[in-house]
């Protein structure tokens, strides 16, 4: 069996978020201007209301502009869209972020197209996709990046392997596959209708696990040795009856982290893995935004 190397994906985003501060200090000393991050969340959907905090807080300790656009659930499309068209033209801000999903009766899609690609750090807009697509340089998605990062200061090289990328959301799947391709894989992309699922993934140098399904690759998918990162994040019940009896969750990613110990070579655990890389992409991104804008990327 193999040792498994567990991915500490929370410090090394912490360092990512650490070299962001710095960089963004020294462009405040030298120039006078830091980047500017806007997120909008339209709604009070509970999960947003955290993810939007988290990033505000950790925009503001990297000592970047932080701004929060709110508006009420019962907002218009028309409302959501005049709120990037102010952020877009808004110098001081480089990176904007519209918090999905929206409440329902509102058209994401339409409204991620209102986002000037400059400006598209979480990298969703057909403009960014089709540039990454066609090997133009573009924002990739926060997550993806952040799996990418995590891979190459694990493994190294990349050249040659084969990865599989088990998910097909535009989310995070097929950027996936994008970014891997250009770090020269050859890439598989498996999803539901796929057939022999589970021997598709065995191929896999590289597995990444990005479906929704808790637990669902089991130990025996694995290739031995394989690099495989959870994307997966589910709320299960508790494990504990009398916690589970209150509500109480917990979170779970879409490997069975038992059955891929000692098969894995390299594993991103959940929570603590791919999650608070994200963030910290997020971060990366808007400097790079910011730097493009001042004529410094």
């Amino acid at each position: 069996m193999a040792e498994t190397q567990w991915i500490d994906g929370a410090a090394r985003a912490e360092a990512l978020r650490a070299a962001v501060g710095a960089e963004t200090e020294d462009l405040a000393a030298r120039y006078g201007w830091r980047p500017g991050l806007a997120v909008i969340l339209v709604g009070e959907d509970p999960a947003s209301e955290v993810y939007v905090r988290s990033k505000i807080e950790k925009s503001q300790a990297a000592g970047m502009v932080s701004l929060a656009r709110r508006l009420p659930a019962d907002a218009t499309q028309a409302e959501v869209e005049a709120q990037i068209e102010a952020l877009n033209a808004d110098p001081e801000v480089h990176g904007i972020l519209l918090q999905l999903p929206l409440p329902a009766g509102l058209d994401s899609a339409a409204a991620l197209e209102r986002l000037d690609p400059r400006k598209d750090v979480d990298g969703l807009t057909v403009a960014s996709a089709g540039r990454r697509v066609s090997g133009l340089s573009a924002f990739s998605p926060c997550t993806p990046l952040g799996c990418m990062m995590l891979l190459k200061e694990s493994v190294g090289d990349l050249t040659g392997a084969h990865a599989v990328v088990l998910g097909r959301s535009v989310l995070v799947g097929r950027p996936m596959a994008d970014l891997l391709l250009e770090a020269n894989c050859t890439v598989t992309i498996a999803h539901s209708r796929s057939r022999d699922l589970a021997g598709l993934c065995r191929t896999a140098d590289i597995l990444v696990a990005a479906v929704g399904r808790p637990g669902m690759v089991k130990g025996d998918w694995i290739k031995p040795g394989a690099a495989v990162i959870d994307v997966g994040i589910n709320r299960v019940p508790h494990p504990d009856p009398a916690k589970a009896a209150k509500g109480r969750t917990r979170l779970v990613g879409d490997v069975d982290p038992v059955g891929a110990d000692g098969v894995a070579g390299w594993l991103t655990p959940v929570p603590g893995g791919v999650g608070p890389m994200t963030v910290a992409c997020l971060l990366h991104n808007t400097l790079m935004a910011a730097k493009r804008a001042h004529g410094l990327a």
